[in-house]
């Protein structure tokens, strides 16, 4: 491969992994520490109901907010661009930042202060960042240490997923690999008997509604937190089965 060759290609591989933040985002202030997880992520249930991070496509970067951050869950599924700033024996030289995705929620501990322990107690901004991530912008022998964030627009592989969950007069649908804003704000969904129906948030990204659409192609439309729409049609099949997941569409960067 020619000098020329291998710079054209180099530069797309930079543009394919830029990072894109919101407009006007500032840098803002926090603090962040990690979780003991195994295999470098927080793969175990978390908050935001995503299950094996692996499987759900956030891998080894991702994190649990603090209350004021995770806002009730609301937030999950949204991207945060890390770094580590203000600490010379903790901070990786030149304050390389990481792109996370939220996952959990770091819960309070009031019975600590906020300056040992309670780092998630209201209304600190606090990440507990999977392992892997933390070890990109800081030494794994920091205990806790000052960071600067934005929200950044979500890079996903793929269409948004859509896991099958409940019972037959009590349907639940897990919306993951969500595209740009990451954060889901509406949901409604449609049989081949029914028109469109709302659905409420159960907890983190599981939305539910009262209905059985047993033996009934679904359809969805997703609502994100900016207020953009996207409708997948027919995304699962009328045999579709409680623990399945199928793929829609996908929020595309303008």
């Amino acid at each position: 491969m020619g000098v020329l060759q291998s710079t054209l290609l180099y530069l797309i591989l930079v543009h394919s992994c830029k990072i894109v933040a919101y407009k006007d985002q500032e840098w803002k202030k926090a603090t962040a520490t990690y979780a003991n997880d195994t295999e470098g992520s927080l793969i175990t249930e978390g908050a935001c109901g995503y299950g094996d991070l692996h499987r759900a496509s956030y891998g080894r970067h991702s994190a649990g907010l603090s209350t004021i951050l995770f806002n009730r869950g609301s937030t999950c599924g949204a991207c945060y661009e890390i770094r580590c700033v203000d600490h010379i024996l903790w901070c990786v030289m030149g304050s390389p930042s990481v792109v996370v995705t939220v996952t959990d929620f770091c819960a309070p501990n009031y019975g600590l202060s906020v300056d040992y322990g309670g780092w998630c107690n209201f209304p600190r901004e606090h990440f507990e960042m999977s392992r892997a991530a933390f070890a990109e912008i800081a030494k794994n022998k920091a205990d806790i240490v000052p960071v600067q964030y934005r929200r950044v627009k979500c890079a996903r592989s793929g269409g948004m997923r859509f896991t099958m969950c409940g019972s037959s007069h009590f349907y639940q649908v897990l919306i993951s690999n969500v595209g740009l804003d990451g954060e889901v704000f509406a949901v409604k969904v449609k049989g081949s008997r029914t028109g469109w129906i709302p659905m409420a948030r159960n907890w983190g990204q599981n939305w539910h509604c009262n209905f059985n659409f047993q033996n009934q192609p679904l359809s969805f439309e997703v609502t994100s937190s900016s207020g953009k729409t996207l409708t997948s049609y027919n995304v699962a099949p009328t045999n579709w089965m409680f623990g399945q997941t199928f793929e829609g569409k996908q929020f595309e960067h303008e």
